[in-house]
């Protein structure tokens, strides 16, 4: 189902987030969750590339595979990461014939010290309107920052990058994981004084160790952890404290956002369900 159909379908969307497995005892796990989160009737589900486009070829499989097999609505990522027009094009035509309706397109993180992709494309803006220009019956995602992406100190510079995809042919942003709704509130006020008036879909990942807490604050691009939370996980006792703790305030984030009439909430579920599940139990989903 093409993304504006979902939209006129469900609202607010639900949507969950995985990617591909790398092993055989990665993928049983992998597959147990999303049977687990499947009853809880997703409007979509994505599925991620690894760094540098290192999973293409996996993530390619496994999106066929849930849309055949799951009957799910999946929304695969691309990267402008080292890939020429040819293999993009050929990507995303194999898609179109398998009835994959929707795709989320990215820049990918860079390696390289001079800042290129090492492939025909160095912005998402160019992947979006390339994919419009060549298959205009396409969805297209495209990601934002509420905590402001960490390359562009300047935040009006960087709403301006984020009008250039839209205007390109973006149909919807899912916004990358944040842990305070003023920010995304915000966030959503500065876009729609920009002009963007297509959907917004909140990106969330329940804090459920100190570990990933660390991990995020690292690897996630401008992940900005508040000091209450962090004080609230400082004085659990053991890690089932912290799991209750982060699920808990990620519960409290889903309320307010519904309560405000969000477009969409996106879980980041890192291949597990537990937390997703606890979730829509606590707000009985």
């Amino acid at each position: 189902m093409h993304i504006n159909q979902i939209f006129l379908k469900d609202k607010p969307t639900f949507s969950f987030e995985f990617f591909p497995p790398q092993t055989r005892s990665q993928a049983e796990i992998l597959y147990e969750n999303i049977t687990r989160l499947t009853p809880l009737a997703p409007s979509f589900i994505s599925i991620t590339y690894g760094a540098g486009g290192s999973t293409r070829e996996l993530t390619h499989d496994l999106v066929l595979k849930l849309n055949k097999e799951e009957q799910l609505t999946v929304i695969p990522h691309l990267t402008c990461i080292g890939h020429r027009k040819s293999e993009l094009k050929q990507m995303v035509n194999s898609y179109r014939t398998k009835s994959i309706k929707n795709i989320m397109t990215l820049r990918g993180d860079i390696k390289s010290t001079d800042g290129k992709t090492a492939g025909d494309f160095d912005y998402a803006s160019q992947l979006v309107r390339y994919i419009k220009k060549n298959f205009p019956e396409m969805g297209i995602g495209v990601a934002g920052y509420p905590n402001g992406h960490p390359e562009t100190p300047n935040r009006l510079q960087e709403m301006d990058y984020l009008k250039h995809k839209v205007d390109q042919g973006a149909d919807f942003i899912c916004t990358q994981l944040f842990y305070d709704n003023h920010n995304f509130f915000d966030f959503q006020e500065r876009i729609r004084l920009a002009g963007i008036k297509i959907p917004l879909i909140a990106g969330l990942m329940p804090l459920t160790s100190i570990k990933m807490m660390k991990k995020m604050s690292k690897v996630a691009l401008g992940t900005h952890i508040p000091g209450k939370l962090q004080r609230i996980i400082s004085q659990c006792k053991n890690q089932q404290e912290v799991q209750s703790a982060g699920i808990d305030w990620s519960t409290a984030q889903v309320e307010n956002l519904l309560r405000n009439q969000v477009d969409g909430i996106h879980f980041y579920t890192l291949n597990r369900s537990q937390a997703t599940l606890q979730i829509y139990k606590n707000l009985e989903l």
